[in-house]
């Protein structure tokens, strides 16, 4: 409900509050603000009553009357120019609805507060940096939160020897600026962790679980999840979530959603995910995992129940093979080409790998099969072409002869493996050994003999042959045989 659609009453004369201040938690003053406090009781009513009673004559009265109520409360309180705490106003908001008889919109108050309690405890930094401050999606800009950082790496640490967690935070700290993106700073650190791999090989698995730690972050907050959840409790949420985005932004198939997913979601087992080295998350983070606007929609776990899912659409019993596959891969002990980990769930279930194409000695067979490879290499398969009916392999018709169905002569093979090789040149750019087109500067450029006065320079002094194309150098002693040729017998 936005502020406009909100009861806006006119509580008690400017001159009771205009010279109030309220300290907010941070410390700051500003004016004191009645209609604030309209809006924060509106809203109350309306958690209880519902968004249709956003017009309602008795509310809009009734939150006059609580607002009055608490402007009269602070102004007999405090004189002119005092000053009070944004607590102590919600202290009195409390208080004023009591007394109206609003018990129900009261305790929703009371809710209202506890709540955002809760999440300034989470907004707030464990460990503020002194100096660094970081930018949030908002726009806002808060204190680097240092505590939040050792915590990272502490978790990511855990159970490995020979790392170093104060030294690795103190070298990422020194990659950070003042206002850098919130979400850059785990990055930093992901960056800083990989470059220790070479010297210490349990930094491997500590990059593994700081690029788990972004991508279950990305993963929350592209499908609307809370962020605070740990990935056991956030992997059932994710698969159905997952699910329905997928379909809903076309990139999966629709038949997903007949499986029972919540039985494949507690069937997930997040602690696999801790058999991935930095190398083969990165790789999936990178090119397998499906995205939307640039954000990962799948886990690791989830990815291979996705994959599971599409392989087991025509079976039996989907929901119970979907299962035995997932656990397959989930564990390494079988993993799937790079198609079926493509596509599979997908809308475009294209899972093998290679693919032999025929083709056939026309038009629409030479260029069919260069557009059939094209979509096969498009979703990541790999294609052989098979040339049984070119018309090389035949004696009749060749050079010369006349096609079907046109008046022009043929040319043999050429042109047809040429399109089948999808050998495309721009113009003045011809393949070496190629002889050019016909008539064209390309064709003169390379037919034009060397001039005369470096015919010798080229070939040597002996005579040369010119009833042939190409010159050569003749014997001195028997001029009809090639210099160099064997002599006959003497």
């Amino acid at each position: 409900m936005s502020s406009p659609a909100l009861a806006e009453p006119q509580p008690g004369s400017k001159s009771e509050t205009e010279a109030l201040q309220v300290i907010k938690r941070n410390g700051s003053l500003v004016d004191f603000n009645p209609s604030k406090i309209s809006v924060a009781v509106t809203k109350a009513f309306l958690a209880v009553e519902g968004d249709q009673a956003a017009g309602s004559a008795r509310i809009n009265s009734a939150v006059q009357e609580v607002t009055s109520q608490v402007v009269r409360a602070i102004s007999r309180r405090l004189k002119a120019g005092g000053k009070v705490h944004i607590e102590d106003i919600q202290d009195q908001v409390e208080l004023a609805l009591m007394r109206a008889g609003e018990q129900k919109v009261a305790r929703a108050y009371v809710l209202y507060r506890e709540e955002h309690a809760r999440q300034r405890a989470l907004d707030e930094p464990v460990e503020a940096h002194p100096h660094l401050t970081v930018k949030k999606a908002d726009g806002s800009i808060a204190p680097l939160d240092l505590g939040l950082m050792k915590q990272q790496v502490e978790q990511a640490a855990t159970g490995l020897d020979g790392i170093d967690g104060e030294s690795l935070v103190d070298d990422a700290l020194r990659n950070l600026f003042d206002g850098i993106e919130e979400t850059d700073v785990l990055s930093a650190l992901i960056m800083t962790a990989r470059g220790r791999i070479e010297r210490e090989p349990d930094y491997s698995a500590v990059t593994a679980r700081l690029l788990l730690e972004q991508l279950r972050l990305e993963n929350a907050r592209a499908l609307d999840l809370s962020t605070e959840l740990p990935l056991a409790e956030l992997y059932p949420q994710a698969l159905s979530a997952f699910i329905h985005a997928g379909i809903r932004y076309e990139l999966l198939d629709d038949a997903l959603a007949a499986f029972d997913l919540e039985v494949l979601g507690h069937a997930l087992k997040p602690e696999r995910d801790h058999q991935f080295g930095f190398l083969g998350l990165q790789t999936l983070y990178d090119r397998y995992f499906l995205h939307w606007n640039k954000a990962r929609l799948e886990l690791p776990q989830v990815f291979f129940m996705r994959v599971a899912m599409g392989l087991a659409l025509r079976e039996d019993d989907p929901n119970g093979r979907a299962i035995e596959f997932y656990e397959l891969l989930s564990s390494f002990d079988y993993m799937a080409s790079t198609p079926t980990l493509f596509n599979s769930g997908t809308r475009h279930s294209q899972l093998s790998s290679c693919y032999l194409t025929t083709v056939d000695d026309d038009l629409e067979g030479i260029y069919g099969a260069i557009r059939d490879n094209a979509m096969l290499s498009k979703w990541a398969g790999g294609t052989r072409t098979r040339l049984p009916h070119q018309r090389h392999q035949r004696r009749k018709p060749g050079r010369g002869a006349i096609p079907e169905g046109g008046e022009r002569h043929r040319r043999g093979r050429e042109p047809g493996r040429q399109a089948q090789g999808c050998r495309v040149r721009l113009p003045g750019k011809l393949a070496p050994g190629h002889r050019g087109i016909p008539g064209t500067a390309q064709e003169h450029r390379r037919r034009t003999p060397p001039h005369p006065r470096h015919e010798h320079r080229q070939l040597g002094a002996g005579p040369v042959d010119r009833t042939h194309a190409r010159r050569r150098r003749l014997d001195p002693v028997f001029p009809q045989r090639r210099a160099g040729s064997a002599r006959p017998d003497r």
